[in-house]
């Protein structure tokens, strides 16, 4: 699909996600879920079932306002951006971002440039009004860029997340296009 070179000059390949590439994600996101608090999962508990995952990944590459990129190198995931959107007349028009990248490859400006692509992709498909999502409120430089790409503060969820005996609130935070 396309290359984005990242601040150490490597070069990944991104490109859209197909039912080939369930067993991959779930992989992905079950070592990843241990290399952040900042993820709604842990190591290991991204548990879905092969099949409907399948499912899930066929069903979202027809919907127009919904899109799963995988990020690459070397043929191993290094990152999965996304936006999700309701099918339902009344909400259609809201997309939720979510970008995870391996711990490995943070600091390169990847998160910046799926961001802006993620973005422009949503003012070009013509039903996404809205971009929404939510983040840990002690990931400050997820915060800062989210503002800096235009992104408003719109609430807290109080204690939201409990981990390593500790609870968190949500900051929820959204994007008119």
């Amino acid at each position: 699909m396309f290359k984005i070179k990242l601040k150490n000059d490597l070069i990944v390949n991104v490109r859209e996600a197909s039912k080939d590439d369930a067993q991959s994600i779930i992989d992905f996101y079950n070592i990843v879920g241990g290399e952040t608090n900042f993820l709604s999962f842990g190591e290991n508990e991204f548990k879905r079932d092969l099949e409907e995952y399948k499912t899930f990944l066929t069903n979202s590459k027809e919907q127009q306002n919904t899109i799963i990129l995988l990020v690459s190198l070397n043929e191993q995931i290094i990152s999965i951006a996304s936006i999700h959107s309701s099918q339902a007349a009344r909400t259609k028009h809201v997309g939720t971002l979510g970008i995870v990248i391996k711990k490995e490859y943070w600091g390169l400006q990847l998160g910046n440039s799926l961001m802006e692509y993620l973005i422009e992709w949503s003012k070009q498909n013509a039903i996404t009004r809205k971009i929404q999502l939510t983040c840990n409120e002690e990931n400050s430089k997820a915060i800062r860029l989210y503002k800096k790409l235009g992104f408003e503060i719109e609430g807290i969820i109080k204690e939201d997340t409990f981990i390593d005996r500790r609870y968190y609130h949500t900051v929820l935070m959204g994007l008119f296009l």
